[in-house]
């Protein structure tokens, strides 16, 4: 089954929605949720297409999302539901771990990441934790994340490039569709292989993009062009 609703929650529950496409992890999310009386699993998808249609129907309080999808990259969710829905808290829950994915969540909007590696026994008491104001991250993404502000301290920069402006970025129409791929969660060999170009070529267009965008990585390549408008909705 790709998605699954329940009953309308009472109010003083928290409506939580589920975006999982690993089946079993997903199932143990479900039970994790579904045992704490404080929280109410509204629904749960495995797609980020379907998830997203649903919440632009439904106001719910707390987004649970992976980031690598079947048919995208969750960071493209978590800052459309900053527009959608702007009291939503979003917990991110991945096998992802560099600094730059996380770092491109928190500033989309994400209140917490947690490492697939160190995920909690229980999840539901990690979303009460939210909840009453806790901000969870696994401990060796803290670790990195500490590195990555001292590094950039002592360099007396910014922990993350500047935007770039919309009116600034052209992109030929090979870079756009390099970017529609890269956010759509696609190795860059798969990348080649559908735009019918090497992987030498296909890093060359990346090099690109991350030049007109002002970013270096992918993570912060999504979200960037997410906000400018560059990226459409998934399934486009």
């Amino acid at each position: 089954m790709n998605d699954t609703a329940t009953a309308r929650p009472t109010d003083d529950q928290w409506r939580i929605v589920l975006l999982e496409d690993d089946e079993r992890l997903r199932g143990f999310f479900e039970q994790s949720i579904r045992q704490h009386p404080a929280l109410e699993l509204c629904a749960s998808f495995n797609r980020l297409r379907d998830a997203q249609a649903w919440l632009e129907e439904h106001p719910v309080d707390l987004l649970l999302t992976d980031l690598a999808l079947p048919d995208g990259h969750g960071l493209e969710l978590i800052y459309r539901l900053r527009k959608m829905q702007p009291n939503c808290e979003t917990l991110v829950i991945s096998v992802l771990g560099d600094e730059d994915t996380v770092l491109a969540c928190v500033e989309a909007g994400a209140v917490g990441y947690i490492h697939k590696d160190t995920q909690p026994d229980d999840m539901g008491q990690i979303i009460v934790d939210v909840k009453r104001g806790a901000s969870p991250i696994s401990p060796m993404l803290a670790r990195k994340l500490l590195q990555r502000l001292r590094q950039a301290d002592s360099a007396d920069s910014p922990s993350t490039p500047p935007a770039a402006s919309v009116e600034a970025v052209k992109l030929t129409a090979r870079e756009s569709d390099v970017l529609r791929l890269i956010a759509r969660g696609y190795t860059y060999a798969e990348i080649g292989e559908m735009e019918g170009i090497s992987k030498h070529t296909v890093q060359m267009h990346i090099k690109n993009l991350y030049g007109k965008l002002a970013v270096n990585s992918r993570g912060q390549a999504v979200y960037q062009a997410g906000l400018m408008g560059l990226v459409g909705p998934p399934g486009s």
